[in-house]
């Protein structure tokens, strides 16, 4: 078996420029947009379109080692693995990181990013996709896209996402904004500070009180510089490295945005409209996307399964619990 590192080297990123003008669901225009995205596989293979969350990128293999690759459930000796890179983001896709006017880059929505795969859809020639799946932001995209093209899968798998973004969410998401707009700096630019300082605060609800006890938890002599301390400085360090504070706020407030029933006569009504057979997975201590809102979905889509599975790591356990995951996906929609 080669390693995850070899993968990573041999995975391409491939780019599409798309010239024609593209409407915004707010009434504003781009005129035209890159997409970013990484296609594996042969193109006689069943399709699998993997939808990424808010920090990732086209490169599943980096961020989902436990399901895509060489031996692995998606692996591009059995399926044409094909993840894009969103709309808004950083990672070659046309976003607030490549415009000149960054500040004035308009708002964009979980249906602008479909929107965006669906023209990266029609340019690859693809009619059928076998089975669509993502977390978090990444299941949100999925279940516009389903409602928006019921007939184009056969299956989707949605995890620790929701029909539409909670005031609890907006809430965390409006908080991180605020301390990456705390970093301006005279000439308007963006200390990456402040966007150290949001993705803390993303952690506090990306995992949860066990998480932290079981990983950060002290000596009884300890009165200062605790683990805990140390490591949301680690974690806001790290992403400032490689992410664009401005596709931070984008990205945010496109989450915010989701609402599938907006135009569609409500949420139960526009649920219904899916046709995949769908596997619904929720995590058991995900604080940010409670378990109530994968059942609600799974309650109103017409051919849906729900799954609770347990993580110790909260919402980011869509991103660890592997073999829970793939599990699911063989018992319920039949992945092998």
């Amino acid at each position: 078996m080669i390693s995850i590192f070899a993968l990573l080297i041999v995975t391409e990123i491939k780019q599409y420029k798309y010239s024609a003008s593209f409407p915004l669901e707010c009434g504003d225009a781009l005129p035209g947009i890159d997409i970013s995205y990484t296609d594996s596989g042969d193109a006689s293979l069943p399709v699998i379109w993997i939808c990424h969350a808010l920090t990732a990128n086209a490169n599943p293999v980096e961020w989902w080692p436990g399901l895509v690759g060489d031996g692995k459930l998606f692996n591009a000796s059995k399926y044409r693995i094909i993840c894009a890179n969103i709309l808004g983001s950083c990672y070659g896709t046309t976003g607030p990181a490549n415009d000149d006017l960054k500040d004035k880059f308009p708002l964009i929505t979980i249906r602008d990013m479909v929107h965006a795969h669906q023209i990266l859809q029609s340019h690859l020639g693809i009619q059928k996709i076998y089975l669509a799946l993502g977390g978090s932001m990444g299941g949100q995209q999925v279940i516009e896209w389903a409602i928006d093209d019921p007939y184009l899968f056969e299956h989707i798998c949605l995890l620790s996402c929701n029909a539409h973004h909670s005031p609890w969410g907006i809430a965390f998401n409006e908080a991180q904004r605020m301390a990456v707009l705390a970093g301006i700096r005279e000439d308007g630019s963006i200390s990456l500070l402040g966007l150290e300082a949001a993705r803390g605060l993303a952690l506090l609800s990306y995992r949860n009180y066990i998480t932290f006890d079981m990983a950060q938890s002290e000596t009884e002599e300890k009165i200062d510089h605790f683990r805990a301390s140390s490591y949301q400085r680690y974690q806001g360090q790290k992403l400032s490295k490689r992410f664009d504070p401005y596709a931070y706020i984008t990205l945010s407030k496109a989450m915010d945005s989701h609402h599938v029933g907006r135009g569609r006569g409500g949420i139960p009504h526009a649920l219904s409209m899916i046709k995949a057979k769908t596997a619904v997975i929720g995590i058991n201590t995900d604080v940010l996307f409670p378990i109530g809102e994968q059942k609600l979905l799974a309650d109103y889509i017409p051919n849906a399964s729900f799954d609770k599975i347990h993580s110790d790591f909260g919402h980011d356990g869509f991103l660890l619990e592997f073999e829970r995951i793939q599990g699911v996906l063989e018992n319920r929609l039949s992945i092998l």
